[in-house]
């Protein structure tokens, strides 16, 4: 990765966002940002249309586990023009756990965003087609969310018979 053109584009980012921007990880071998999640919209599109990340390889949640901001989502998005990969973060809280979604910009995003709001709940306003991706529709649970049983919940799901049949 050209350390000149990186640097050049986190200081654009900063430029853009000011105090938005909460932390910057420089230490991994990619930027991991982490922004205010009010600006998630806004950065995405700037990051497209201006610094020309026009692919998003994947967008995934995480349980923190705290009191406060308990979720995280992370934006991994490439410049193919700049040889660059860079990593949004926002955090989400549990009470609230929705973010606008990012597929007007990446139609990739829609089964990745999916995917979070199977996993972990969180919700993706404007999403044109949010429903569960895995699970059943009337599932009441998140399973990657850490409160959720190891073993699965008694009786939520009809598993099949770990024992073969005999007639």
């Amino acid at each position: 990765m050209n350390s000149d053109t990186k640097q050049a584009l986190l200081q654009k980012i900063r430029d853009k966002l000011g105090d938005d921007l909460h932390e910057v990880y420089e230490e991994y071998q990619y930027p991991l940002l982490r922004i205010n999640r009010e600006r998630l919209h806004e950065t995405c599109r700037f990051m497209k249309e201006k610094l020309h990340f026009i692919y998003l390889n994947d967008v995934l949640g995480t349980d923190r586990f705290t009191s406060v901001d308990r979720f995280e989502v992370i934006y991994h998005m490439i410049s193919l023009r700049d040889q660059q990969r860079f990593f949004l973060k926002v955090y989400v809280d549990e009470e609230d756990p929705v973010l606008p979604t990012v597929t007007d910009l990446w139609t990739s995003a829609n089964w990745n965003e999916r995917e979070v709001y199977d996993m972990f709940g969180i919700r993706f306003k404007g999403h044109p087609d949010l429903r569960r991706i895995f699970l059943p529709e009337d599932f009441k649970y998140f399973p990657l969310r850490k409160e959720f049983p190891l073993l699965g919940v008694p009786g939520s799901l009809e598993l099949p018979s770990s024992t073969p049949d005999h007639d």
